[in-house]
């Protein structure tokens, strides 16, 4: 109950943060339009430009937020949440187009510069809208991050990115200002294209990682951490270890070995036990497939059972957790070719190990 009443009031704080977002990014961009309708600055419009992105990616992001909130239903059985991802991706590809659409403005006036009028005027305004997305961002990322919503941590390092276009134009149009040097206003619009083109690919990128369940070490690492801490000497090894989000929901499958001669009730019991161990220690985790295997003779060297009625070997020692130790298909290294010591299925041990064995004692 209690953790049904969390998730409704981080869901109603996403969803209020991001009409926040809405709201003042359209004020703030008819400022910097008015700003360029005063001055006639290429650089001014290309922050203006930005600032369209920022009301329809904010709009676009409050939408995934919404849907991303929806409960698992017949048509979406793993819910809505990967929609934040696409939300990302296409905050990312409205920050390339904006770019684009800078150099186009900034080019001519580079070759042709002109005077800017009421230029102190413009700077003013452009200096408030600017401390003004510097609290909206700060405050978007916190929010994204304590409520585990990607779509909100993007719209706010979108804003922050913003901040700092616009603090690269009122630097340039200073200089302006101060040296009458006009072909400086393109020359700092083409700067802040190039810095936020580089924003909007790194978006592209992120995004297309998590829609591919790009590996990722720090959730894994999380993972492991909780079992390694909680582990009981039934639990004999880990392996084949996957985990994916979905928004701010985690999805979770591996495979838990356990002693060969445990009933299937008692191995039921031990796998339901480590489900709720991981739903009560990792946020957002809302779903564990664990698969349940038995030990083979040469796992006794890792077991940590000290009465075992089968045990063939004596114990050498715990077998290492770490996330890269344990993930699909037998650790990060093997992932990628460097050559991991386990076999296809992940495992430290095979059954051609135990036929060896068995061959050994024979």
């Amino acid at each position: 109950m209690e953790a049904e009443s969390k998730a409704a009031a981080e869901k109603k704080q996403r969803l209020a943060m991001m009409a926040l977002s809405v709201g003042v990014s359209a004020l703030l961009m008819a400022l910097k339009f008015y700003s360029f309708w005063l001055t006639g600055s290429s650089a001014i419009l290309s922050d203006a430009l930005e600032s369209i992105i920022n009301v329809v990616a904010s709009g676009f992001a409050m939408w995934s937020v919404l849907l991303a909130s929806k409960p698992p239903d017949a048509g979406h059985p793993y819910g809505h949440g990967k929609i934040e991802f696409f939300s990302v991706g296409f905050e990312g590809w409205l920050i390339v187009l904006a770019a684009g659409g800078i150099f186009w403005e900034a080019l001519p006036g580079i070759m042709k510069p002109g005077p800017l009028p009421k230029l102190d005027f413009g700077l003013l305004i452009l200096l408030g809208t600017a401390l003004v997305n510097l609290w909206l961002g700060t405050t978007l990322i916190r929010t994204g991050e304590r409520t585990r919503s990607m779509a909100i941590s993007a719209d706010g390092r979108h804003l922050l990115t913003d901040v700092y276009t616009t603090a690269g134009v009122l630097l340039g149009l200073f200089l302006v200002r101060q040296t009458g040097w006009y072909f400086l206003d393109g020359a700092v619009a083409c700067i802040v294209a190039a810095n936020i083109l580089f924003t909007g690919a790194k978006l592209v990128f992120e995004s297309s990682s998590r829609l591919m369940h790009a590996y990722d070490p720090e959730l894994l690492d999380s993972i492991t951490a909780i079992i390694d801490q909680n582990r009981k000497p039934e639990w004999i090894d880990v392996h084949r270890l996957r985990a994916w989000r979905s928004g701010q929901n985690i999805f979770i499958d591996f495979h838990l070995i356990l002693p060969r001669d445990m009933s299937l009730e008692v191995s039921h019991r031990e796998v339901m036990e480590m489900e709720e161990l991981l739903k009560e220690q990792l946020p957002g985790m809302v779903d564990a497939m664990i698969h349940a295997e038995p030990c083979i003779g040469p796992e006794c060297r890792i077991c940590l059972q000290e009465s075992c009625r089968i045990r063939s070997h004596p114990f050498l020692g715990q077998p290492s957790w770490r996330g890269d130790e344990v993930a699909y298909p037998g650790g990060a290294e093997g992932e990628h070719g460097s050559g991991s010591a386990r076999n296809e299925s992940g495992r430290k041990f095979t059954r051609a190990d135990l036929e060896k064995d068995k061959r050994d004692r024979d």
